[in-house]
């Protein structure tokens, strides 16, 4: 049993970072899937596509005015979440890593919610008669974006701060930039790319993140000390709820509800007004915490 509970904390990056919903369902139910792909050659990039596959046909059934044909979409979705899980967990179990890995794991969601956004842009015209509903989308689209963008930079910051090792993914603008221009032309060159004006945005919504690790940087070098990792993950653990609230699991309540029960445009006004006063409240409550980390 406690070989087996330590294989399981190996599959996650950490329980720190990890929100109720995943620590209860998606991460216990993933781990034995993980560990059963982990005998095969299966790899984890190729459960990444297959989740997106199935993320985007669980998108597509969002436009039907159907039920049961909803509530397979609702179904779909929650499986592609769930091998998102898988991958991550059979990457770090196999130790099979790569940054191509993690690109291709942060445009999985963007398939997703591209293809339930067209989805429900579509159901709502055909039910009031307007392509209004597409100017809608367009804006949630660009507002998940932004979102999904200022989650993964807090919880890889702090995965950083756990150690270099369990950070790794925590890349500067440079580093980025470096690595873009020594892959050759092709895909990886082209998501290295977009990973490039992603990590711009990163560091322009938060110049006190980027004024205090320039701060640590030159005074501790590339490793900081316990002490100071310590602290500062006491104090970002603290925004972890309110983050959580821009994931999956914190946007999928109101999406599958807002479906099933034929309102979708609620989502649409879920998405723009609310979750954006989030992101804003986020960025705000993070970059206090940085200008006044002593």
């Amino acid at each position: 049993m406690a070989i087996k509970n330590q294989e399981y904390e190996k599959s996650l990056k950490s329980i720190e970072t990890e929100n109720v919903l995943d620590r209860k369902f998606y991460r216990p139910v993933a781990f034995p899937i993980a560990r059963m792909l982990q005998k095969t050659r299966i790899t984890p990039n190729q459960v990444t596509i297959f989740s997106i596959f199935i993320g985007v046909g669980g998108g597509i059934l969002f436009y039907p005015q159907d039920f049961w044909l909803n509530l397979t979409g609702v179904l779909l979705l929650i499986f592609a979440n769930l091998l998102d899980c898988v991958d991550g967990q059979l990457a770090r179990l196999t130790g099979i890593k790569s940054a191509i890995g993690r690109l291709l794991d942060g445009l999985a969601g963007n398939f997703w919610f591209l293809t339930i956004y067209v989805s429900i842009a579509l159901h709502l015209s055909h039910q009031y008669g307007t392509y209004w509903f597409f100017v809608a989308a367009v804006i949630a689209g660009f507002s998940n974006l932004l979102q999904s963008n200022v989650i993964d930079y807090y919880k890889t910051l702090h995965l950083y701060f756990i150690s270099k090792s369990t950070g790794d993914e925590f890349a500067s603008l440079e580093e980025v930039t470096n690595q873009h221009q020594q892959t050759r032309r092709g895909i990886s060159k082209a998501m290295y790319f977009l990973y490039r004006w992603y990590s711009v945005l990163q560091i322009k919504i938060t110049p006190q993140l980027q004024k205090l690790l320039q701060r640590l940087h030159q005074q501790y070098g590339e490793d900081f000390p316990e002490d100071v990792r310590l602290r500062f993950r006491k104090q970002s653990k603290k925004q972890m709820p309110l983050i959580d609230q821009l994931s999956f699991n914190g946007r999928s309540f109101v999406l599958f509800i807002s479906v099933l029960c034929n309102f979708p445009w609620v989502y649409f006004i879920f998405e723009i007004l609310v979750l954006n006063i989030v992101v804003l409240i986020v960025v705000r409550k993070h970059e206090k915490m940085c200008k006044e980390f002593v």
